[in-house]
């Protein structure tokens, strides 16, 4: 249930994301909830609507009018970084996650993996994890008072000795990553292409295979993978088709 509720919760801010943040949008119209597959007929979906106005991740502008706050955002990038950097300025900062759980203890080794999965952080050493995204403080409410605490370390700072650019491909796999973007324009181009499809159609196999590669996306600054970063050119690419597609 508790898992349920949460990936509602996210899919409805990645959502109002993706549409635009900086505008409301009418989560009830019924080609948006195809389109993003969000399942908002239940009594259990708008439970989950009204906690989060009270959380304040979303605002509510008039009847079914909502738009993501910077608070939302913030959730939203634990879950999909990319989303912080293209709103956000990085502040240069890496931070090193440490956790060296026994074996014997393997259940709670992976649910704290499960956890922490969307952080943006790479593997440096073995117990070592590595991520630029500002997640202390997350970090820290999500051990307080749990078997987690006593086996997790973290660490913040600026390198002094070493290049980049190595750091990107040993972490987290910069060069497998461009791949799979260049994969995802392959599947974009054949579906823009399909004269079968309705512009709907097409729209939830952009916004699909999206955000499968946004689940694995670390979400690097532009500081660390340059302006021209294919992450950034698919955001740029999403952006136009989205505002082709979707009028």
């Amino acid at each position: 249930m508790v898992a349920s509720i949460k990936e509602r919760r996210t899919r409805i801010l990645l959502t109002l994301f993706l549409l635009d943040k900086d505008k409301p949008h009418l989560l009830s119209s019924k080609n948006l909830q195809q389109i993003f597959s969000l399942p908002l007929e239940s009594p259990r979906s708008r439970g989950t609507i009204r906690l989060m106005l009270t959380d304040g991740v979303i605002v509510k502008h008039s009847e079914g009018l909502y738009q993501i706050t910077e608070t939302g955002i913030k959730e939203l990038a634990l879950f999909f970084p990319l989303v912080r950097f293209t709103v956000f300025e990085w502040d240069s900062l890496y931070r090193i996650i440490s956790y060296e759980i026994p074996e014997k203890k393997r259940q709670l080794r992976d649910s704290l993996r499960r956890e922490i999965s969307g952080w943006g952080l790479g593997p440096w050493h073995r117990s070592f994890w590595l991520t630029p995204h500002p997640i202390t403080a997350d970090l820290e409410r999500l051990i307080k008072n749990t078997p987690w605490q006593e086996y997790v370390q973290a660490f913040e700072g600026r390198p002094v000795v070493g290049e980049v650019k190595v750091l990107l491909e040993k972490v987290w796999g910069i060069a497998g990553l461009e791949q799979s973007y260049r994969g995802v324009f392959k599947k974009w181009h054949e579906g823009l292409s399909d004269s079968t499809l309705s512009k709907e159609a097409k729209m939830k196999l952009i916004v699909d295979h999206y955000i499968e590669l946004l689940k694995v996306d670390p979400g690097l600054p532009r500081e660390l993978v340059g302006e021209n970063w294919i992450g950034y050119e698919a955001w740029d690419i999403f952006q136009e088709m989205r505002k082709i597609l979707i009028p």
